[in-house]
């Protein structure tokens, strides 16, 4: 638990967890903890800007978090961090919500950059660079789960 929570602590890990060809640029960074702060970023699709701000807050359970926008291409979006031990190491679960705009040019590029089938490959490159960088000697690991 400790490395994997050292690993999302990490300045870099956004970064780290956005795939090619998505740039990941952070302009502000405000964040104390996991669970507490904002954060502002912007992801480039190619030439289409997409700035956010996210607020860190506290999640469901102690071994989670939550970042909410607070402004971005979304009417909404709640992302869970879901981090819990098992035998075999840490499954991750992300659970998600999320409300498109109405039909508009933010509406259309979120309904195509933040379908579900975008989603479940955003978030099975996240969980492959999550395992990898935080990979224990003793070949314990991390699950991967979405909701």
């Amino acid at each position: 638990m400790e490395r994997i929570w050292a690993f999302h602590e990490d300045p870099k890990a956004l970064s780290r967890l956005t795939p090619f060809p998505i740039i990941m640029r952070v302009h502000r960074d405000e964040r104390s903890s996991l669970s507490e702060g904002e954060l502002e970023f912007t992801l480039w699709f190619g030439p289409i800007p997409a700035r956010w701000i996210a607020r860190h807050e506290t999640g469901p359970t102690g071994t989670s978090f939550v970042d909410r926008m607070v402004k971005g291409p979304m009417r909404a979006w709640r992302h869970e961090h879901i981090f819990q031990e098992t035998a075999g190491g840490i499954e991750m679960t992300d659970r998600i919500t999320y409300e498109h705009r109405p039909v508009s040019f933010w509406g259309v590029f979120t309904r195509i950059f933040f379908s579900k089938p975008f989603l479940a490959f955003l978030f099975f490159y996240r969980h492959q660079r999550t395992k990898a960088a935080t990979r224990s000697r003793d070949g314990a690991g991390v699950r991967q789960q979405s909701s």
